[in-house]
C-alpha cells in the first residue's frame, strides 16, 4: 500500500525508491514535506494524475510568514523531484526558483569543561522513573553514549542517529559513516575510552532489543528522531545553564578544541587540518577553514603568519 494518497503517488514513490537506493534520502526532511506535498496535491488537485506546473508553482511560491532560509527547507524535495522527472522525460514543466539562503549569524555556544562535566553527570545520572520500562531503560543507557559520541568524534547528530550497528565496528573503534550530509561517506575513529563505552553500551542495549538493526535504536528497526536528540538535549542541558545551546554544538566544540591543538602537534599544519576535515566529513579543506575560521583563535594567527609577508610585499605599509 502506497504512503501517498494523491494521484501523483506512482510518481512520488518512484522518486523516492529512486533517492533511497542512491542514499540520498532523508525522511525526517525529505520524506515528511514530500507527505506534505502529496496531501496538498490531493486536497487542491483532486483530479490531477501528472505533475502540473500550476501545482509545484503554488506550492514553491515562498509564504509571507517565511524566512529564506526555512522556504528552501520546505520546497528544496519538491525542486529535486521536477529535476528527477526532467532528467526522464517525465515531465516538461520549469523547476521552480529556490529563495537565496540567508548567512547564518548564530554564534556556536562555547562549552567550558566545568559545563561539559555537568553535562555529562546529568546523562550518567538520568533516573527513569520506570526501571521496567523498556523505552525509559533504552534513554538511560542511551544519553552517556549517545551524546559522548558527538563530543568524542564531532559526528553530525544525524550521523550518530542513523549508525547501524553494523557500522559499527567495536573491534577496531572504526565508525563507517554512511548516511551523512552530501552523502560523503567517511570514517571516524574512537577513542579507546569511547570505543570501551560503546562496547558496555551495545552489550546491555542488545538485551533491550535482541538482533537490533540501528546502533542507537528506537525499537527494534527504528532509529533515534530528530526530536529525541533534541529533547533529551535540552533535559539534560537544562540542569547545567540557561544559556542556549543544541546538542549539534558539540560538533562545533570537537573541530574547535582539535583546530587549537593543531599547532606544534608534530605534523604540519596543512596535514592536520586534512585529517580532521576526513574525519568529520567535510568535502574539503576549505569548508573545513571556512566553517571554524571565525571560532578558532589559532585560525587568525595561522594565516596570519602565512600570508602576512607576502601581502606587505604586493602592499607596503605607507609611511606618513
Amino acid at each position: 500500500m502506497s504512503e501517498f494518497v494523491s494521484l501523483l503517488a506512482e510518481q512520488f514513490a518512484l522518486f523516492m525508491r529512486y533517492r533511497k537506493a542512491c542514499m540520498r534520502w532523508n525522511d525526517s526532511s525529505y520524506g515528511a514535506n514530500l507527505k506534505i506535498f502529496d496531501k496538498y496535491c490531493f486536497n487542491n488537485f483532486p483530479s490531477e494524475s501528472v505533475l502540473t506546473q500550476e501545482m509545484v508553482n503554488s506550492w514553491c511560491r515562498q509564504r509571507e510568514t517565511e524566512s529564506n532560509n526555512s522556504c528552501v527547507s520546505r520546497i528544496y524535495v519538491i525542486v529535486s523531484l521536477v529535476k528527477f522527472l526532467r532528467e526522464r522525460n517525465l515531465t516538461d514543466i520549469s523547476t521552480p526558483p529556490i529563495p537565496v539562503a540567508s548567512k547564518r549569524t548564530y554564534i556556536p555556544h562555547h562549552f567550558t569543561n566545568e559545563e561539559l562535566r555537568l553535562f555529562f553527570d546529568a546523562c550518567d545520572n538520568y533516573k527513569p522513573y520506570a526501571p521496567n520500562n523498556t523505552w525509559q531503560m533504552n534513554i538511560k543507557y542511551t544519553l552517556p553514549a549517545f551524546f559522548r559520541l558527538l563530543y568524542s568524534t564531532g559526528l553530525r547528530t544525524t550521523e550518530a542517529r542513523l549508525l547501524r550497528k553494523t557500522d559499527v565496528d567495536l573491534t577496531t573503534g572504526v565508525i563507517n559513516i554512511v548516511n551523512t550530509k552530501g552523502y560523503v561517506q567517511h570514517f571516524a575513529v574512537m577513542h579507546d575510552s569511547m570505543a570501551a563505552l560503546m562496547v558496555e553500551y551495545d552489550t546491555v542495549i542488545e538485551t533491550l532489543y535482541p538482533g537490533r538493526m540501528y546502533f542507537f535504536p528506537n525499537g527494534k528497526t527504528g532509529f533515534k528522531s530528530r526530536s529525541w536528540v533534541r529533547v533529551q538535549f535540552h533535559n539534560m542541558w537544562k540542569q547545567v545553564s540557561d544559556l542556549p545551546a543544541t546538542a549539534y554544538e558539540l560538533r562545533h566544540h570537537y573541530a574547535i578544541e582539535n583546530i587549537n591543538k593543531l599547532v606544534n602537534s608534530g605534523m604540519s599544519f596543512k596535514d592536520s587540518l586534512t585529517y580532521l576535515s576526513k574525519s568529520m566529513g567535510h568535502v574539503s579543506v576549505d569548508i573545513t577553514a571556512k566553517y571554524y575560521y571565525s571560532l578558532a583563535p589559532v585560525m587568525a594567527d595561522i594565516i596570519r603568519e602565512q600570508s602576512e609577508s607576502g601581502f606587505n610585499e604586493l602592499i607596503p605599509e605607507v609611511q606618513f
